[in-house]
This record gives C-alpha cells, sequence and structure tokens, in this order.
C-alpha cells in the first residue's frame, strides 16, 4: 500500500480460498433454497436437544441454517479440490475427513471416523 493503491489480495480462508464478497464461484449461481440445507430439517435438529417447552427465534434458525450450509460447503470443497488433484471424480467420507483435518478440524476426526466405520458395517 505503500504506493497509495489498495491491496488486490482478498482475505482467504485456511484452505486458501477467497471470501470477498463478490463471490464469483458456481455457487454465486445457485438459488438460496438450493444452496442451504432445509430450514425445518435445522429447526428439528436444534430442537431436540431443547428442553420440550424451548423455542427457537427464527433468526436463530436462520443463522444455524447459513452457518452449517457454509461449513459444508467449505469441507466439501476442500474434499474435491483433492479430488481433482487425485484425478477422481467422487468424493467418499475419508476425502471429507481429510479436508476437516487440513481446515483445523483435527479433534472431530476420531469420532467421526468411529462414525463412518459403524456406518459402512
Amino acid at each position: 500500500m505503500a504506493d497509495g493503491h489498495a491491496s488486490s489480495q482478498q482475505p482467504t480462508s485456511p484452505g486458501g480460498r477467497s471470501h470477498e464478497s463478490g463471490d464469483h464461484s458456481p455457487r454465486s449461481n445457485v438459488r438460496e433454497q438450493d444452496r442451504f440445507l432445509p430450514i425445518a430439517n435445522i429447526s428439528r435438529i436444534m430442537k431436540k436437544v431443547l428442553p420440550s417447552n424451548g423455542k427457537i427465534a427464527k433468526d436463530a434458525k436462520d443463522t444455524v441454517q447459513e452457518c452449517v450450509s457454509e461449513f459444508i460447503s467449505f469441507v466439501t470443497s476442500e474434499a474435491s479440490d483433492k479430488c481433482q488433484k487425485e484425478k477422481r471424480k467422487t468424493i467418499n467420507g475419508d476425502d471429507l475427513l481429510w479436508a476437516m483435518a487440513t481446515l483445523g478440524f483435527e479433534d472431530y476426526i476420531e469420532p467421526l471416523r468411529l462414525y463412518l466405520s459403524r456406518y459402512r458395517e
């Protein structure tokens, strides 16, 4: 910035992706309802951990819906990059675990690996 011009570098995620608001990825052309998990599913999962008389504000559901959907997209994108480099077309559970470890979610790997193993039985 010493020359008076703004830096052209955009902030990046741990995986190196840009978080600029002018997203030019294929996701930017996807309808919002197709990009987010269904709000009914989000609400049902949230209600499972509340007392029977607990209530959840709409903005809380919307926020969780957006965060969960973004997290899934973030991890899946990293796994997809790995598969493309390996010239594979199908992302599997191990690719997702690898992506999560790469992105700094190491604490979740072993419980998820156990779940994946039981799921495959």
